[in-house]
């Protein structure tokens, strides 16, 4: 007899997508073979005009690459494309600051559970795996985060830092999703239930956890120019505090590597490089190899001066140093976001 625990659960996958080049297609595939369903929202917030066309959408053809794929690689029909248009907007600005697009994947998920991934995060297959069989087994869980690793400049180097180590480098991503759920916020990603409580304060398995249990996120957020020029472009507009200065840390500190310890771009905190010695994802293979053969194009940054710096002994020796002396930061960081949990609960 079939019993609960051997259905594979209905994971719906949603994407919020503007100039996902060149990731779009390997991300949809990386996910397919586990999906219920892939609803991807494209398009810019007003505050991103300026990486943006002027009707709102992609200027790196992410819309066209999604149509694609729709049209000749998505044979179980699995993928939903939503931009602004499709809810009642004039154009492709959707209103608010990504809240809204969260919740237009959301009010259409029909799965089980919700997993949110950015287009250029990627997971092993293998990891994903043992999350279905997770929720196969206990369907008490409410929530899934994970530990990111953070790709640098390319493929070969991850960075990490005060401000990762204090706890951002764990996102939120899975939820257990149904009739009468709620998307609340997209920063950080919060869900509801029936009842109105935060899936996690539920059954939560935190990122401290999955990453124990050999879990990861694989982020290829600072891997292109492109990306990092366009983050900077748009945190700059937000008029965020921490990222008054993010054109200026991008040509100073990613381009020109003046100071070594501050490359991740959230500056204001010591941060460094190291060589990323595991095994990415399938699908980033298939990238490296397609930008390797010519296949795709896409400015790479020159990582010559990289090499020539993190392998030294003055750096690995200051790295340590900043480890140990951030364990102060970490720990105070933990505190406060314990007591804060506390206070909302």
């Amino acid at each position: 007899m079939k019993t609960c625990s051997d259905e594979i659960p209905k994971i719906t996958f949603g994407i919020i997508v503007l100039n996902g080049e060149p990731f779009t297609a390997y991300n949809l595939r990386s996910l397919y073979p586990f999906a219920h369903e892939i609803i991807v929202v494209e398009g810019a917030s007003p505050k991103a005009a300026a990486i943006a066309t002027p009707e709102g959408h992609s200027f790196d053809h992410t819309l066209d690459v999604l149509r694609f794929f729709k049209e000749n690689e998505d044979p179980e029909h699995k993928l939903t494309i939503i931009t602004a248009e499709d809810e009642g907007h004039p154009n492709g600005f959707w209103p608010g600051e990504k809240d809204e697009q969260s919740r237009a994947y959301a009010k259409r998920a029909t799965g089980e559970y919700l997993w949110q991934v950015d287009i250029d995060e990627f997971y092993q297959p293998q990891d994903i795996e043992k999350i279905m069989t997770l929720l196969s087994k206990d369907p008490s869980i409410s929530a899934i985060s994970f530990k990111q690793i953070t790709f640098w400049g390319g493929f070969d180097y991850i960075t990490d830092g005060w401000f990762l180590r204090g706890g951002e480098d764990v996102y939120h991503r899975l939820f257990k999703w149904g009739q009468g759920y709620e998307y609340t916020a997209h920063r950080p990603p919060t869900v509801c239930d029936p009842e109105g409580r935060n899936l996690r304060t539920l059954h939560w398995i935190d990122g401290t956890l999955t990453s124990k249990m050999g879990l990861f996120l694989y982020h290829y957020s600072l891997v292109f120019p492109k990306q990092v020029e366009e983050k900077c472009e748009y945190y700059w507009n937000q008029n965020w505090k921490h990222s008054k200065k993010a054109c200026e840390w991008a040509q100073n500190d990613y381009f020109g590597l003046k100071n070594p310890f501050r490359v991740h771009n959230v500056y204001n905190y010591p941060s460094w490089l190291s060589r990323f010695k595991g095994k990415h994802p399938p699908e980033i293979q298939k990238l490296r190899s397609d930008i390797f053969d010519g296949k795709v194009k896409v400015r790479m940054r020159d990582n010559s001066d990289v090499g020539g710096i993190v392998d030294t002994i003055w750096y690995r020796t200051v790295t340590k140093i900043l480890e140990i002396s951030g364990y102060g930061y970490y720990i105070a960081a933990h505190v406060i976001r314990f007591i804060r949990r506390l206070i909302k609960t």
